[in-house]
């Protein structure tokens, strides 16, 4: 698996712009990628992104930064040393469809499977094995990204938000649902809950 977090200039991929790209390999995670690019002309830009990823209008626009195109194409050749071209995250239908739009704008080839595989729906169905039902509210399921990793036994994720640290505490909330084990030195000092220690 590559756990990929993209930051954007909003939700919309036809319409809005990636401003950076973090991911780390699940299975070498010496192996990370992190990249800041200036979005394409004409990307609309929403003010709430920004203040979720931390980035100023005149970053995102810098002509000193490398072009959307060129990052994301050195991204697929980074990603091209993987046997498992499998997209994970938080929400890696996002992730992946901001990069396939980017790779439609510029006529990259898509090196990347279609499939994705979500910390939501792992984290969910680890609450239902254990007997449990995620936070409901209304009656909509409204499990968060701070409450999957409260629930993994790390702290919430600060903003603003960075991709590469954002794709960091991905991969370690994934570890430690599936193996109940911690991945990354960083998060070591973070016990895992004994729910999630296999025996």
């Amino acid at each position: 698996m590559i756990i990929v977090d993209v930051e954007t200039t909003g939700l919309d991929p036809k319409k809005h712009s990636i401003v950076s790209i973090g991911a780390i390999d699940f299975y070498n995670t010496e192996n990370q990628f992190y990249e800041e690019c200036r979005i394409f002309d004409g990307a609309e830009i929403s003010q709430e992104a920004l203040a979720i990823n931390g980035f100023t209008e005149e970053q995102i626009k810098d002509h000193n930064k490398r072009p959307l195109r060129e990052v994301v194409k050195y991204f697929f050749i980074w990603t091209a040393r993987f046997n498992h071209k499998t997209i994970a995250g938080q929400n890696p239908a996002f992730d992946r469809d901001f990069l396939r739009a980017t790779a439609e704008r510029y006529n990259l080839f898509w090196p990347l499977h279609y499939r994705t595989v979500d910390l939501h729906s792992l984290c969910y169905a680890h609450y239902l094995k254990r007997g449990l039902f995620p936070p409901i509210k209304d009656g909509t399921n409204i499990l968060s990204p701070n409450q999957i990793y409260a629930y993994v036994g790390m702290p919430e994720e600060n903003l603003p938000h960075n991709g590469l640290f954002g794709a960091k505490m991905e991969a370690e909330a994934f570890s430690r649902l599936i193996h109940g084990k911690n991945l990354l030195r960083e998060f070591s000092q973070y016990p895992i809950p004994e729910y999630l220690i296999q025996k």
